[in-house]
């Protein structure tokens, strides 16, 4: 029996950190290098999730942009979950997030979605205000992660997988 699949879209802006969340969760690796992603580069790992067993989630790193253009809405199709994921240490990129969530449910309104606040290791340097991330979390989930340690990747990934439907 073959596992099923879903296809999950990372989406915010340039070095945020997506390239790195989608390492860390598929490959428990972290790079300190910079590398721009060019176009989409596609990655997959199997999650259990309660109750419903294994699926594999197929994680589209969509090159990093504060708007989708005709290619970026192309490349979502089909998705059936979204990270959009925010730098802490800068709040126009939890701006571009939310302005990619919007943009993103003209196509795909029946997708699941979840925001990652990354970098979590900077905390300290954080622009964004634990106040708005409250007000943030009662219409989306919230995930403060590091990519760098490793704290609260599982957790994203596994809070957009349970949230997929059956």
């Amino acid at each position: 029996m073959t596992t099923p699949a879903s296809k999950i879209c990372l989406l915010g802006d340039f070095g945020v950190g997506k390239t790195s969340l989608v390492a860390r969760f598929v490959h428990s690796t972290f790079s300190p290098k910079y590398l721009t992603t060019v176009g989409v580069k596609v990655d997959s790992r199997e999650v259990e999730v309660a109750a419903r067993g294994t699926i594999k989630l197929v994680v589209w790193d969509i090159a990093g942009r504060s708007a989708l253009d005709a290619l970026g809405m192309h490349y979502l199709r089909g998705a059936a979950g979204l990270l959009l994921v925010a730098d802490g240490t800068r709040e126009s990129s939890l701006r571009s997030a939310l302005n990619l969530l919007m943009q993103s449910r003209s196509a795909l309104p029946e997708a699941v979605a979840a925001l990652a606040v990354n970098k979590l290791d900077l905390v300290e340097r954080w622009e964004v205000a634990p106040a708005t991330l409250a007000e943030l979390r009662r219409n989306l989930p919230v995930v403060e992660t590091s990519a760098l340690s490793g704290s609260g990747v599982e957790e994203l990934f596994a809070t957009i997988a349970a949230r997929l439907p059956a």
